[in-house]
């Protein structure tokens, strides 16, 4: 996705620079071993060639650990911190990065952005003119009767997309209203699952992978141009208002084995080379601005209209609304 800076998410306690110089961490040795080990989310892409790229630059053999979505991979690594299972990370995002600042996994607390995109709806349009409905105008639109049992959405305690869509009924309806809106999404057959790949692969029909039966998916903004058929458009439609602006970091993870090569691989992520793969690959905006995007984006991968969650205190309020998110669905 392609943005102006003055949509990216306002985390300055926790973003430090959009870059990270490669110096030895005090007290660590000058060498660098020759092996990298990375903790992402299930959505990273580090291919083959990328795998060659960052050898031919540095020396290091990177072995990417995949550890479920962004809200669970967090957890992960706070539950091992003190024998940290990677040297690196990728895939916190803004609606996490409290909980890794807190429990100290970060070295010096630092997180680089490295992509960003909005959080919205999905809707399969070959779906609803099968049967005839009208699809929803927006994501208040799917508590009405005839989007019953349509709709899939993210666990917001797993899930950093599901987070993100819980702070956007935060922010629409206050701390008063949004529980009312979650009893009635509940009560018109909203179904939920642990994390974004499993939403939108399994369980959403729009997706040319999937076998899915629900047409209403919680995805990005530019995840239509995934789904451009042969007759170049795309057979869904993201719900542009009320979105949630999502900024996805690395970082060195503390007390890793190689946080030399950590810092020279968040460099690596920062660098042309892998900024250019990130839409194709990744489906989200990279955050070096000078990087060209896929043609099918201007027409199928376009930012929000609106956002709403920029201004909440997630990061202070995030136990409370999950306890109360999790009174209602168990």
């Amino acid at each position: 996705m392609r943005f102006t800076n003055k949509f990216i998410p306002k985390v300055a306690a926790i973003l430090v620079g959009a870059t990270v110089m490669a110096t030895t961490v005090s007290g660590c040795s000058q060498a660098t071993p020759d092996t990298l080990t990375v903790v992402s989310h299930d959505s990273f892409v580090f291919d083959k060639t990328m795998i060659a790229a960052f050898k031919k630059e540095s020396g290091i053999t990177v072995k990417v650990l995949k550890a479920g979505d962004a809200g669970a991979m967090t957890n992960k690594l706070v539950l091992t911190k003190n024998q940290p299972i990677g040297d690196a990370v990728f895939g916190i995002d803004n609606t996490f990065a409290g909980v890794a600042i807190e429990n100290g996994i970060l070295e010096n607390d630092k997180l680089t952005a490295i992509d960003f995109g909005d959080v919205c709806f999905n809707f399969d349009k070959k779906w609803f003119a099968d049967h005839s409905v009208t699809p929803p105008s927006n994501w208040q639109d799917l508590v009405k009767p005839e989007y019953r049992d349509l709709t899939v959405v993210e666990n917001p305690s797993t899930s950093s997309t599901g987070l993100a869509f819980l702070a956007s009924t935060v922010g629409k309806f206050g701390e008063t209203g949004y529980l009312d809106f979650w009893k009635q999404l509940k009560a018109n057959g909203l179904k939920v699952t642990a994390g974004w790949e499993d939403a939108y692969y399994t369980e959403f029909s729009g997706s040319a992978d999937s076998t899915g039966s629900r047409p209403i998916v919680l995805s990005y903004s530019s995840s239509p141009a995934d789904e451009v058929r042969a007759d170049g458009k795309s057979q869904t439609v993201a719900l542009l208002d009320d979105a949630f602006r999502q900024t996805e970091y690395a970082a060195v993870l503390k007390n890793g084995k190689n946080p030399v090569g950590a810092k020279l691989f968040i460099d690596f992520l920062l660098s042309p080379t892998f900024q250019s793969t990130v839409a194709a690959n990744m489906y989200v905006y990279p955050v070096n601005k000078t990087v060209a995007l896929p043609d099918s984006w201007a027409l199928w991968g376009k930012p929000a209209t609106s956002s709403l969650g920029d201004n909440l205190d997630i990061n202070g309020k995030r136990s409370e609304w999950l306890a109360n998110w999790s009174a209602i669905f168990g």
